[in-house]
């Protein structure tokens, strides 16, 4: 089962970004999250701007509900709709697949994942059924870098997505999970010339 880009909508502010309701189908989504919460080989990672649970879906054994995730034609429909969308002149190539847990307390400071050209565009699929404001663990985005800033407020709905090319204005930050536990798919591409 591929991705589906059919409702995405395109926005500029307060950077280029795209929301996609309803990615993955609900029962695609409900697998998934289970054998995260069940299965996953979770490892806490700790740095200036944030704390959380992480690992790298292309170096795990992966489980027969989410080996669908990192195969050639999952990825291949996301790096045809992110170029298709974001009117990308370049080809991307994947750089990594990772999954993201926020726990109870955790929450990710406001940041912009620039890292030169290392890292160009990156999509999250949210894997949070029942999801409610009062949970905490919203996505914010920023004009810049101060809190004063802040244009957006996106929720981590179940089975959805948000693709976002990563600049030096691409600012964003999660707040703080006061209940329950927050997982995400995170496909990080970067652009290079077409061959």
């Amino acid at each position: 089962m591929l991705p589906n880009f059919d409702q995405a909508q395109v926005l500029t502010d307060p950077f280029p970004h795209i929301r996609v309701p309803g990615i993955l189908t609900s029962q695609a989504a409900d697998q998934v999250l289970r054998w995260l919460q069940t299965s996953a080989p979770w490892t806490l990672r700790v740095e200036s701007f944030y704390e959380q649970h992480e690992f790298s879906l292309l170096s795990a054994d992966l489980g027969q509900e989410v080996a669908h995730l990192v195969t050639p034609d999952f990825v291949d429909k996301i790096r045809r709709e992110l170029l298709a969308r974001f009117l990308i002149p370049d080809d991307l190539a994947l750089v990594d697949i990772g999954a993201h847990r926020l726990t109870s307390g955790q929450t990710i400071r406001i940041h912009n994942d620039y890292l030169q050209e290392k890292e160009t565009h990156r999509l999250l699929i949210q894997l949070n059924d029942g999801w409610g404001v009062d949970r905490g663990g919203l996505l914010l985005l920023f004009a810049g870098d101060e809190p004063e800033s802040l244009q957006s407020v996106v929720m981590p709905t179940h089975a959805s997505g948000f693709a976002f090319e990563i600049s030096p204005s691409s600012y964003h930050a999660v707040s703080s999970i006061r209940e329950g536990e927050r997982y995400t798919l995170v496909y990080t591409f970067r652009r290079q010339p077409r061959v």
